[in-house]
């Protein structure tokens, strides 16, 4: 889980995160920290849209590059 300290830090520099929710990087959200509590991160997207998400997700800056760990392997394509 994310610190409230990293969070802080994250807020007060404006920075771009990314928020990782699961293997597919389409799922991944993109914005900035609003505020937080005990449980919930609140991030407004690009498009102004806010969402409140679960402090269990991993927050990275958006200029780092995603963890291979939480990437979909590649699979042969099937051609019929």
């Amino acid at each position: 889980m994310i610190t409230d300290e990293i969070l802080d830090q994250y807020r007060v520099e404006g920075t771009k995160l990314r928020v990782i929710r699961d293997a597919d990087p389409v799922n991944d959200v993109k914005g900035i920290v609003l505020a937080w509590d005990d449980e919930f991160v609140l991030i407004r997207k690009q498009n102004r849209r806010v969402l409140k998400l679960h402090r269990g997700y991993v927050y990275q800056p958006f200029s780092d590059e995603r963890p291979k760990e939480f990437t979909l392997p590649d699979f042969p394509s099937i051609e019929g």
